[in-house]
């Protein structure tokens, strides 16, 4: 059985260890090396990862077998409103309900604090889509966010209400 962590500032290396594992299987067929890169640098760095954390994005790790295989993250984003802004399995882990547990994990959470909806961002072309709309999620619109360098995030925005 999966167990799900609160992360800090000291789990920083491991969530980028995490995402350099999981982001170019993940994104190949969908974004250019050169946008992989950029945003893994961009998201992921250390020194991002931390500035996150401090402005309010909490992280929780999924371990199994007391080895760490995904994360996830989420930040409340208005009165009664949350984003899940990052949700990540590694690829050997996918299909085994483990990202199912963590979004239950942070609707949990949330809903404690008073979340009356948990929304996301997920590609246009990401087959993600279908994972969360199993879950309950569905499109509200969809949306493309100029990132830097050039590059665009196209992106579909989904809500759950909770």
């Amino acid at each position: 059985m999966p167990v799900i962590k609160a992360a800090d500032t000291s789990d920083v290396s491991l969530i980028r260890n995490l995402a350099l594992q999981i982001w170019p299987p993940t994104y190949s067929h969908i974004l250019s090396p050169e946008q992989i890169e950029y945003m893994l640098d961009m998201m992921y760095s250390e020194s991002s990862l931390k500035e996150q954390m401090q402005k309010g994005s909490h992280f929780v790790l999924v371990y199994t077998e007391n080895e760490p295989v995904g994360f996830a993250a989420y930040i409340k984003t208005g009165n009664n409103l949350y984003k899940l802004d990052k949700i990540y399995v590694l690829s050997e882990q996918q299909g085994k309900g483990i990202g199912k547990q963590m979004i239950d994990h942070v609707t949990d959470i949330i809903k404690n604090q008073g979340a009356t909806a948990l929304q996301l961002q997920v590609n246009r072309n990401n087959k993600a889509r279908q994972f969360y709309e199993k879950l309950g999620f569905s499109v509200l619109y969809e949306k493309d966010f100029p990132i830097g360098n050039g590059f665009v995030m196209d992106d579909y925005v989904m809500e759950k209400k909770l």
